[in-house]
């Protein structure tokens, strides 16, 4: 087996690395955006690898990642399934993979104490066609993963980035994928494969609060297209009133609008979820007969006040939209409910309340994939040239 060293060439979708204890740790903010940083919930979320991919072509037959994982879990909560590691070949799948060993991170929700356990790196090793081709190794999106080494049974060639139009993504744990099924079925992942461009996957778990920090990310990477996703968060952290998060959007944007003038920007309004579609946060998670759930606490009267819910975060997304598309008319509003509505929940309701199955992840993809980016989608003419 030929060991190749692991160089940040080889990592896809991420804006930084930083050197591991063994090997090299993908990061989704650059390092500007993470000493601006001090809340620990957005620091863990930027830190799993969330649409990053080890990218080469290669001839062999053989492929075997070392990682190191740090799988994050609840005290009192049952801990989420081994996360993925999904191979693509010549943009297609072709397997799916977990490994052992690592670290464990634990937090008491009662406490705030964080516990680690230390833990051992493991491989995970796919079999490829054994002939030229483009292999693509998805990094799980839910656990912190540093990457140690890259072995095959031939030797491997860097594959620049560019080749394909890049979209940038903005959003909360549900762009980040959770509850999908793996880290290429999360629904950024699946709309970007339908419609064949670049994912950069900014989506924090907890954590997309309108962060300036954040913002200013998001205007210093190169994109060919952009998008956030706004709202859920602001609502289960009770993080502000209707009177701050207007001018706090148009800020979001106005930075953003300072490094891409022109991109196409599509802003996104919160999926259904029905605790917190006219009942405030914040929200808790309680484990309920073995699982975790999610409950809203806040009190639907705080509205008059100026508390936030889904529905009062829709009409002011929608009204920030259309005060300011006459200046900029590549920005575009979509309304989450056509990803996952009513008719979605009957259907396919959320499991813990909060996040999309993975039935639902893969609905939710491809309509993003039709919405966004064909014909007549705020991305159709940035990812197609046409």
């Amino acid at each position: 087996m030929i060991t190749t060293p692991i160089r940040p060439e080889l990592l896809h979708g991420v804006l930084d690395t930083v050197d591991g204890e063994q090997g090299v740790l993908p990061q989704r903010l650059p390092a500007a955006a993470r000493a601006r940083n001090t809340d620990p919930q957005l620091a863990g979320a930027q830190s799993q690898p969330s649409g990053v991919r080890v990218v080469f072509r290669t001839a062999a037959r053989t492929v075997e990642l070392e990682t190191l994982r740090t799988r994050i879990g609840l005290v009192g909560a049952p801990l989420r399934p081994d996360g993925a590691y999904d191979l693509l070949v010549d943009g297609r799948p072709a397997g799916s993979a977990t490994t052992s060993g690592g670290k464990l991170l634990m937090t008491d929700p009662a406490t705030g104490e964080v516990t680690v356990t230390d833990g051992a790196p493991g491989p995970v090793r796919f079999t490829l066609p054994g002939h030229d081709a483009l292999v693509e190794i998805w990094l799980p999106h839910n656990e912190i993963t540093e990457v140690v080494a890259l072995r095959t049974d031939a030797p491997v060639a860097v594959v620049p980035p560019g080749g394909r139009p890049v979209w940038l993504h903005h959003g909360s744990s549900i762009s980040q994928g959770s509850n999908a099924a793996g880290p290429s079925t999360t629904w950024p992942a699946l709309a970007a494969r339908t419609a064949g461009v670049e994912l950069v996957n900014l989506g924090f778990s907890g954590s997309a609060m309108l962060d300036p920090f954040v913002a200013r990310a998001l205007r210093d990477t190169p994109a060919a297209m952009i998008s956030v996703k706004l709202g859920i968060n602001i609502v289960n952290a009770d993080l502000m009133r209707r009177r701050a998060f207007a001018p706090a959007v148009h800020g979001f944007l106005d930075t953003i609008r300072d490094g891409h003038p022109d991109t196409p920007l599509l802003v996104v309004s919160p999926v259904l979820c029905p605790i917190h579609e006219h009942t405030p946060g914040p929200g808790v998670p309680e484990v309920v007969d073995g699982r975790l759930l999610f409950r809203a606490t806040g009190d639907p009267a705080g509205v008059a006040a100026g508390q936030l819910t889904l529905s009062v975060i829709r009409e002011e997304l929608a009204r920030i939209v259309a005060d300011r598309t006459p200046e900029d008319p590549a920005l575009a509003l979509l309304d989450g409910r056509e990803l996952y509505g009513d008719d979605d929940a009957a259907e396919l309701p959320l499991p813990d309340r909060l996040h999309p199955c993975p039935e639902a992840h893969v609905r939710m993809g491809e309509r993003f994939a039709r919405l966004a980016f064909g014909a007549g989608g705020a991305f159709h003419t940035a990812a197609h040239g046409r």
